[in-house]
């Protein structure tokens, strides 16, 4: 299905809105420590943004593995994003499958505290990208 211009920038629009409603999500869990859900909204923040930024972009994914190729593919090995600043998307795409599926392991208050900073950068890296 293509879309037209207005119906992207309306998809791009709700996403960016999600996205900014999911940090704050995310902070208020972290103050009441629910650190698997605030694992899970950091993810989420990011996953609307890089989703919005694929859309912009022309690209379609499925799936939240292929939102992860797509964004790889597209923005980190092309240098458009900085390596180090794009590993933070499959770092918290990983924290939040432990979170929400691994009965073995527990996310702790440092595993969540460790992904605030570079959540935040790759956030912002990522709204100068659409901006444009």
């Amino acid at each position: 299905m293509t879309l037209t211009a207005e119906e992207r920038n309306a998809i791009i629009s709700t996403r960016i809105e999600k996205s900014d409603q999911a940090l704050i999500e995310a902070k208020g869990n972290i103050q009441m420590q629910f650190w698997n859900t605030a694992a899970n909204r950091l993810y989420y923040s990011c996953y609307n943004l890089v989703s919005a930024l694929l859309i912009k972009s022309g690209y379609s994914a499925q799936s939240h593995k292929g939102v992860a190729t797509l964004f790889a593919l597209h923005f980190i090995k092309t240098n458009i994003i900085p390596k180090e600043i794009g590993k933070t998307y499959n770092q918290l795409f990983l924290l939040r499958q432990t979170g929400d599926y691994d009965d073995w392991n527990l996310i702790e208050e440092e595993d969540v505290t460790a992904m605030i900073k570079p959540t935040e950068r790759l956030i912002q890296t990522i709204k100068k990208l659409l901006e444009k």
